[in-house]
């Protein structure tokens, strides 16, 4: 299976984790987890808290934009192993950008969402070219 169909899979799994994460700043903030009303209690996060909702929802943005990428890599005649070392480089990104938000690091962030945002559109090019 070639890694960026792995890297894919992992990529899904983030958001999930990341919510898991908004939980626990939750229950620290403010003192239980309440689950008759989620997004009413995220709201009322601040801080490292508010920036893991973020971070969570950037989190499902970076995985429909990856996930288009592959798509369309997967149904052209590009050979998918030709692109593990870009699918590294994102997932490196896409799991550097969580904690340099949560750990409100703004430059560093951002920094990491650009080489992530720019290896799709590399990933698409690359598509691109077999034609």
């Amino acid at each position: 299976m070639p890694d960026i169909l792995i890297t894919l899979f992992i990529i899904a799994i983030l958001p999930i984790v990341l919510s898991m994460t908004a939980g626990y700043f939750r229950i620290k903030e403010l003192g239980q987890f309440d689950n008759n009303h989620p997004r009413a209690q995220q709201a009322q996060l601040t801080g490292a808290g508010a920036r893991a909702i973020a971070a969570q929802k950037n989190a499902w943005e970076a995985l429909i934009f990856f996930a288009v990428v592959v798509l369309i890599a997967a149904n052209s005649s590009l050979d998918l192993n030709q692109l593990d070392n870009l699918a590294y480089t994102f997932l490196a990104a896409r799991l550097l950008h969580p904690i340099f938000y949560i750990t409100n690091q703004p430059t560093l962030r951002s920094l990491v969402f650009a080489i992530g945002w720019f290896t799709c559109i590399y990933i698409f090019y690359l598509t691109l070219m077999q034609y």
